[in-house]
C-alpha cells in the first residue's frame, strides 16, 4: 500500500497565549482604533511598530492594513504617477503588480533565472529601455538575488527600491535584513506568513521623509505625533498639507495578537529551516527533479520549498500533482494556463497588457510550489518528501514504458 500524507497543508499554529491574553485586554478596554489610546498609553500599534523597527534596524516602522496596502502606500509615498512604468519581477504573486496598478501605474515585467531570481542583466536593459524609476522588488518564496549588485545596478541608473518582503521576514543578505537595501521594505503578516494576524502588514524606512508621507497616506489624520518609531514632528509640517488619506491602518487588536509573535520569530525560523532542508534533502538526487540551489550569502526562512520538474510535459505534471494530492500532498504549479486559488502568473495579469517573458516561461513551466507550515513534524517532512520522490520517478517510469 502507498504511503499517505494525513496533515493539513493550510493548518497554522495557534496564536501564542501571551497574544491571546493581550487581545482580551484590549477587547475588553474597547480600545481596537490605533489611535484611541488612553492619556499615557502608547497603544498596541505604535509599540509594534518600535519593535519592528528594532527587529529589522530600521530608523522608521508603520504597521498597515495588508502587506498589499503597503506595497501601494510605498509607491505612493515615493511619488509614482499614473501611467509611470515600475518595474518587476516576472515571477511573483498578483498583489505586487497589484500594487503598482492600484497607484494607475503600468508593471514592467523582469525575466527570471533558474535560481527564482530577478535576472539582473535583463533588469538592467529594462531599466535603460523602459526608463522606469522605481524598481518593486518581489523576494518571491524567499528567494534573495545577489542585492549588492542589485542595488548598484539601480543606484547608478537612479532607480528607487521597493521591496516586497512577504516571504523573506527575518531572512538576511549577507547579514543585512530583507527589506533594508531599497527606499522602503514591505513585509506581510497575512495568515500564511512568517507572523500572523489573518491580514496585516509594515513597511520601514530611514528615510524620514518618506516615512512621513506613508503615515499621513496610511491615514494618521493630524494624530501622527502618537507614534513611536516615526520621524520627528517638524517633518511632517512639510508634507502634512499635500499629502492625502488613503486609510490602510493596522488596529491596536491585530497588533497585540502580533506582538509575542515577533519575540518568537528567531525560533520560528529556525524551526521552519529544519523542516525545508529535511524536505530539501528527502528530494535531492531525485531523477527528473531539480531543487532550487540558493546563494549562501542569503539566510533564509524556509516556510515553503520549491522544486522544479524541468523535461516533463505539462500533462506529466498535471499528473503528478494530481497522484500527490490523492497521497495526501498539496502542491502548486505555476505553469499552469489557468490561475489557480492563489497561484497566478504574469500572463494572466491582463490589466498589466500583453508581455513576453520566454526565459521566465521555462523556469515557470516546471515549477512547483509546496508550504511548510510549523505544524508539520519532522516525520511529517520525511514522507512528504518520500512521496514526492515517489511519484516523481513515477513520471519517468512511465514515460520509459511508452517509449
Amino acid at each position: 500500500m502507498k504511503e499517505v500524507f494525513e496533515g493539513s497543508f493550510t493548518q497554522q499554529e495557534p496564536i501564542p497565549e501571551e497574544g491571546i491574553a493581550a487581545a482580551l485586554e484590549v477587547m475588553q478596554h474597547g480600545r481596537l482604533h490605533r489611535y484611541n489610546v488612553a492619556e499615557g498609553e502608547a497603544g498596541e500599534a505604535a509599540l509594534l511598530e518600535q519593535e519592528f523597527a528594532d527587529f529589522t534596524g530600521a530608523s522608521y516602522a508603520l504597521a498597515v492594513a495588508s502587506g498589499g496596502y503597503a506595497m501601494g502606500c510605498a509607491l505612493r509615498a515615493l511619488g509614482v504617477r499614473p501611467g509611470d512604468k515600475v518595474l518587476s519581477n516576472g515571477f511573483t504573486l498578483a498583489p505586487v503588480p497589484g500594487a503598482i496598478a492600484s497607484v494607475n501605474a503600468e508593471p514592467v515585467f523582469v525575466e527570471t533565472t533558474e535560481n527564482l531570481t530577478i535576472d539582473l542583466g535583463d533588469l538592467a536593459e529594462r531599466i535603460r529601455t523602459s526608463q522606469a524609476e522605481v524598481l518593486l522588488l518581489s523576494h518571491m518564496r524567499g528567494h534573495l538575488c545577489d542585492m549588492d549588485a542589485l542595488m548598484q545596478i539601480c543606484d547608478s541608473s537612479g532607480v528607487r527600491v521597493v521591496e516586497d518582503c512577504a516571504h523573506t521576514m527575518g531572512a538576511t543578505w549577507d547579514g543585512t535584513p530583507s527589506g533594508r537595501h531599497g527606499a522602503f521594505g514591505c513585509y506581510s503578516c497575512q495568515t500564511y506568513k512568517h507572523i500572523n494576524s489573518g491580514e496585516g502588514g509594515f513597511l520601514v524606512s530611514d528615510d524620514p521623509d518618506l516615512m512621513a508621507r506613508a503615515i499621513i497616506l496610511s491615514g494618521s489624520y493630524m494624530l501622527f505625533g502618537r507614534h513611536i518609531a516615526s520621524p520627528p514632528p517638524e517633518i511632517f509640517e512639510s508634507v502634512k498639507w499635500e499629502t492625502p488619506n488613503i486609510s490602510g491602518r493596522m488596529d491596536n487588536l491585530r497588533a497585540a495578537i502580533l506582538r509575542p509573535q515577533l519575540t518568537r520569530l528567531q525560533a520560528q525560523i529556525s524551526a521552519w529551516n529544519v523542516r525545508y532542508r529535511t524536505v530539501e534533502d528527502g528530494l535531492r538526487n531525485t531523477p527528473g527533479l531539480t531543487v532550487i540551489d540558493r546563494d549562501p550569502r542569503g539566510a533564509y526562512v524556509g516556510s515553503s520549498i520549491q522544486f522544479r520538474l524541468p523535461q516533463a510535459a505539462a500533462g506529466e505534471i498535471e499528473d503528478f500533482t494530481a497522484r500527490c494530492a490523492t497521497r495526501g500532498v498539496e502542491l502548486k504549479w505555476f505553469g499552469a494556463p489557468e490561475p489557480r486559488a492563489f497561484t497566478s502568473r504574469y500572463d494572466s495579469w491582463r490589466y498589466a497588457g500583453t508581455q513576453r517573458l520566454p526565459r521566465t516561461d521555462r523556469v515557470l513551466h516546471g515549477l512547483i510550489d509546496m508550504r511548510l507550515p510549523l505544524t508539520f513534524s519532522i516525520e511529517d517532512c520525511r514522507v512528504i518528501s518520500r512521496i514526492i520522490r515517489e511519484e516523481a520517478r513515477a513520471i519517468l517510469d512511465t514515460a520509459a514504458c511508452a517509449g
